[in-house]
């Protein structure tokens, strides 16, 4: 039996403007130094002033307001990028961080971004690199040309964050291959005399859960992005919304669905936010979250849980894996997971990465 008192539980009642009688205020700092949420505490902070003391108020302000100085740096240097590749012809897509600062909504403020997401075609890759190593970029990061997720990480010492470029968006192909074009879930954000596409909400939600899930593996592992989850929570909250039925569609298979429906889970359970019954009644999905929530609470038991990933394992194999076999005109092969993928995954569960429980 979990006890009422949760960091977590009470981290994200915070973020929902209540705050839980008796809360254990370094818990909370704690939890969201952890998870990257420190800036977007600054909102409980203004809407609840006389129920938060004093001295985790001026903390909250003080980091809200030197990630503010940063995002503002970020910004400029993310518009020097974009001036220049429009200069070459080049109109990038702009994805997850670097959709908010172009935008520069109310998200913008209170958000930690670690990097600048810039997309471009396969095509424009050697003349944007050039373009960027014009501005003084080196390249940090390299994948070889022709890998299956190509992206390159560009960096100069003066600045606060990399630019990581980008040819196709997050996630296995096979999880795009409903949605066409991109540039037709976007629309062309132009200020300042500099052009840049912009997912609209719904295919930014897609993005985001198909780069935490697959990407980065946690729905193997059973980890949640939890600053990932507020940006899920502004792109359902922002002007248009998320279309919920057109997301659904978006998804091509039981895999994929599944894997939605998991964060639609996790977004109305923890962040109260008005998710469609039809999203979050599932068995898979369901049990996923029991997971994350137990696991959040006792981490040690990451380990013992991940022969969950069976439970979905055989749709890999089914969809994407076949999809691959067929590629490469391989036989068709059991669908239990091979032993150095049971490594891998365990490894990737003891792990704790930067800003996941």
């Amino acid at each position: 039996m979990i006890k009422r008192n949760d960091p977590l539980l009470d981290l994200c009642r915070c973020f929902r403007g209540e705050i839980p009688a008796g809360l254990e205020w370094m818990s909370i700092i704690e939890l969201a130094n952890r998870t990257l949420t420190t800036p977007a505490l600054v909102a409980c902070a203004e809407q609840c002033p006389d129920t938060i003391p004093r001295d985790v108020d001026a903390y909250l302000k003080e980091i809200f307001q030197r990630n503010l100085a940063r995002n503002e740096r970020l910004s400029f240097q993310l518009n020097e990028a974009i001036a220049a590749l429009n200069a070459q012809g080049i109109v990038p897509v702009l994805m997850k961080g670097s959709a908010l600062l172009a935008e520069r909504g109310d998200a913008f403020r209170r958000r930690i971004i670690s990097d600048l997401d810039i997309l471009v075609s396969p095509d424009e890759t050697l003349r944007a690199l050039k373009c960027l190593s014009g501005l003084g970029y080196r390249i940090h990061h390299l994948m070889p040309h022709g890998a299956a997720r190509w992206h390159a990480d560009l960096h100069r010492p003066e600045d606060v964050g990399m630019v990581d470029l980008q040819q196709s968006p997050p996630g296995h192909a096979f999880f795009y291959r409903t949605s066409g074009d991109l540039k037709r879930h976007c629309h062309l954000n132009v200020n300042d005399k500099i052009s840049a596409y912009i997912p609209d909400p719904t295919f930014q939600a897609l993005m985001l859960i198909m780069h935490d899930q697959f990407q980065d593996s946690d729905y193997w592992t059973g980890h949640v992005d939890l600053r990932h989850l507020l940006d899920l929570r502004d792109l359902a909250t922002s002007p248009g919304g998320i279309d919920w039925q057109r997301l659904a569609s978006l998804a091509p298979s039981r895999l994929a669905r599944n894997a939605l429906e998991t964060q639609l889970v996790a977004l109305h359970a923890w962040l109260g936010v008005d998710v469609p019954a039809e999203m979050r009644h599932r068995l898979i999905p369901k049990l996923q979250q029991w997971r994350r929530r137990f696991q959040s609470r006792v981490p040690a038991l990451r380990t013992a849980f991940l022969p969950m990933m069976l439970l979905d394992f055989r749709s890999y194999r089914a969809e994407i894996g076949a999809e691959e076999r067929a590629t490469n005109q391989l036989k068709p092969k059991w669908s239990f997971p091979k032993a150095s993928s049971i490594r891998y995954f365990y490894g990737l569960a003891n792990k704790n990465p930067v800003g996941k429980i």
